[in-house]
């Protein structure tokens, strides 16, 4: 892990900051250090685990368990894909095959141009209108791959 340059070390300072006196505070400042850096980057590591007296694994162990840290930014775009079980029983592997073939990219990935990030999710509470996908917050229900296709053409990505 390398050094923390100036803005990480600063937005660290701050989430550990604002929420000094809580019990067990680790993943409050780990949601405020990826929603101001986009990510958590693994420079953020060190400093996080000094100002909380746990250890450097000990962090990383958290961050690397729950799927939704980013150890990198991701793209302008982030796609989320439902697999959970609704999504999956309405065909949304096709959908999902057919954003890899589009995109480029495996899940959890972003395309070379940092246009979009392809995820997993497991349940966006839409069943009803599965299979479904969220793009930056914005959720979508019935999408085929004719319709991903549709969409992705709105983030400027060739069918």
């Amino acid at each position: 892990m390398s050094e923390p340059d100036d803005k990480v070390r600063r937005v660290v300072a701050g989430a550990v900051q604002r929420h000094a006196g809580e019990n067990g505070p680790l993943l409050e400042i780990l949601h405020a250090v990826q929603n101001e850096l986009g990510c958590v980057p693994g420079e953020a590591i060190a400093p996080l685990a000094d100002a909380l007296n746990l250890s450097r694994a000990e962090v990383h162990g958290v961050v690397s368990f729950y799927h939704h840290f980013r150890a990198a930014a991701p793209g302008r775009y982030v796609v989320q894909l439902c697999r959970a079980e609704a999504c999956q029983s309405m065909n949304a592997q096709a959908t999902e095959t057919r954003a890899r073939e589009l995109l480029g990219v495996d899940m959890g990935s972003t395309t070379a141009d940092g246009r979009v990030t392809l995820e997993a999710v497991y349940c966006l509470g839409n069943c009803a209108c599965a299979p479904s996908i969220m793009v930056n917050g914005e959720l979508h229900g019935r999408v085929t791959p004719e319709r991903f296709a549709e969409l992705a053409a709105e983030w400027g990505q060739r069918s």
